[in-house]
């Protein structure tokens, strides 16, 4: 009797395991049916603007300026994001010699050309924390000494080109729009809210709180050890391309970095410290684009979709050399402090497009002329 019970629980545990199965592999068909119909081209290679951003750009900034307050470092006042910097270096922009014709453009124009540059590494998070809490790490450049009317520009950035990326290909927010949702829950603290707005399952983000949740990684054992993204698309002339820099390990002398204590808060900023102050040790990267194809879904408005590299392979139109250098003194640290990045301190040849490089326009130089004037800084660069 015992023996018969037990047989039959098997069975009915055995169909309902069979049963949830079947239910999953359905559902991911069903799913991957649906994305792959909602992500398929062809996508416009035209900006597209919605009629109430600039409401919402507005509402964004005071959002920002609000976090920025509440992350005061006593009296500094920081950046609304990646607050934490774990160097300012100085760096060296070479265009490739044999660039194809097509990306000749802007400061790329001139094969073989050397821009002299300042690298900022960063943690994303708008408070300093432990360098060992998953966050996003990011990374600014900034050409220096770059002839020609920029987009934006005050008298100490008109010759600069800079470029802002971080270390994951995606954006967890499509849209401005998403962004305002999504900035507002999480700067009153109620981050549930960020990515379930409400009880209808219509409105839920997962797959963006996906996107998220990969972005907040754990730390690279050094800031010269991971790839940096820009997200957003741009102008490179007449094409559409995203950018990235990855590390090229090859193009610099054999290094290896000693293990680090990754207890310690900024042992990022240690690493860099190690390889280029005490070991004497320059570090290498490659950048590179990725065109858009607008047949394919590659979209210019939707940051939360990755471009295929198997359709558009990214092509490496410059390398990047940190020479070995002494970068972490009070005096460098806090002229790094000081230091605005900005997409749009740039030529029209790199013109950023899309929402969300929009609304960085708006955003970034509102939150650094707020942030300088509070600190009682010029505007350095």
């Amino acid at each position: 009797m015992l023996k018969r019970f037990w047989l039959w629980l098997g069975r009915l545990l055995g169909r309902l395991l069979l049963a949830l199965l079947i239910i999953g592999l359905l559902g991911w068909g069903i799913g991957e049916l649906y994305y792959g119909w909602k992500f398929s081209g062809p996508v416009s290679t035209e900006e597209q603007i919605p009629a109430d951003e600039a409401a919402l750009t507005q509402d964004i900034i005071e959002d920002a300026i609000s976090v920025v307050e509440q992350h005061r470092d006593n009296t500094r006042v920081l950046r609304d994001a990646h607050a934490k910097a774990h160097g300012c270096v100085k760096a060296e922009v070479s265009v490739l010699p044999t660039l194809d014709a097509a990306l000749r453009q802007g400061v790329f124009s001139e094969p073989g050309k050397t821009w002299n540059a300042w690298i900022r590494l960063s943690n994303g998070n708008a408070y300093p924390q432990f360098d060992r809490a998953r966050d996003a790490r990011g990374m600014a450049i900034k050409l220096l000494d770059v002839p020609g009317d920029k987009l934006l520009s005050s008298k100490s950035t008109a010759g600069n080109q800079d470029f802002v990326m971080f270390n994951h290909p995606l954006f967890f927010v499509r849209d401005v729009a998403e962004y305002k949702q999504n900035f507002a829950a999480q700067a009153s603290g109620k981050k549930v809210l960020a990515f379930f707005p409400s009880l209808d399952p219509r409105t839920w983000e997962i797959r963006h709180m996906i996107i998220a949740l990969k972005t907040l990684s754990p730390a690279p054992e050094s800031p010269v050890a991971t790839t940096y993204n820009s997200i957003a698309p741009f102008k490179l002339g007449p094409l559409n391309i995203k950018y990235r820099v990855i590390p090229d390990p090859a193009s610099c002398p054999s290094y290896e970095l000693p293990k680090q204590n990754t207890d310690l808060p900024n042992f990022l900023r240690n690493a860099l410290y190690q390889q280029l102050s005490m070991d004497r040790v320059p570090a290498c990267f490659a950048l590179q684009v990725q065109r858009q194809n607008a047949s394919q879904y590659m979209p210019i408005e939707d940051t939360s979709v990755e471009w295929s590299e198997t359709i558009s392979p990214f092509e490496t139109i410059a390398t990047i050399k940190v020479p070995a250098q002494d970068f972490d003194s009070s005096e460098q640290n806090l002229f790094c402090d000081n230091l605005s990045f900005n997409p749009w301190h740039a030529l029209p040849e790199h013109r950023p497009i899309g929402g969300i490089n929009r609304l960085r326009k708006a955003v970034y130089e509102a939150i650094s002329v707020y942030r300088h004037q509070r600190n009682g800084a010029q505007d350095q660069y």
